[in-house]
């Protein structure tokens, strides 16, 4: 590869660092070009681009970047064989596949280490990075909390006075009884 070459990978890595939600490095040794291509289709499908790359040149992009990856450089993530997997819209998509594609039985490509917000996760992290929740669904989730207190306020209104006659006599026969 000349250095022009290395020059214009760098430039698309610096890009694609800069435009992705998170980015998953990947240990992708002993992957068949066959496994590797299926990997690519199943990325492809889920919005998420698999990329291989040599770690020197991902290492040079990662320094062009505004946030500090030098935990990720002085680990072992960027050792072997990589690839990378950059997140679209759900950063927790690239774990989901990952653990997906090793439930049916294969060793590799395996989590090396991961980004979420330029904070750096290591493989043991896996669980963890497919639980995190997308934007939508983080929304979803609190206007479903915002609407819950009027909606049970709307239920008791609309229950008439048969709860509160309900409760009140309960209320009633507890005084009795003591």
């Amino acid at each position: 590869m000349t250095r022009e070459e290395k020059a214009v990978v760098i430039e698309e890595l610096k890009g694609k660092f800069s435009e992705a939600t998170g980015f998953y490095i990947t240990d992708a040794g002993g992957m068949t070009v066959e496994g590797i291509n299926q990997f690519r289709r199943l990325c492809f499908e889920k919005g998420i681009e698999y990329r291989v790359a040599k770690n020197s040149l991902i290492k040079k992009a990662l320094e062009q970047q505004d946030a500090d990856y030098t935990s990720l450089f002085e680990s072992d993530i960027l050792k072997g064989f990589s690839g990378i997997m950059f997140a679209g819209e759900s950063v927790s998509e690239p774990a989901k596949l990952l653990k997906k594609f090793q439930k049916e039985g294969n060793e590799k490509p395996a989590l090396k280490g991961a980004s979420v917000d330029a904070a750096i996760y290591g493989a043991d992290q896996l669980e963890a990075l497919s639980k995190i929740k997308s934007k939508e669904e983080m929304i979803a989730e609190l206007v479903g909390l915002l609407q819950s207190p009027g909606r049970n306020l709307v239920s008791a209104l609309q229950s008439g006075g048969s709860k509160l006659a309900s409760v009140l006599k309960t209320l009633s026969d507890k005084e009795e009884a003591a």
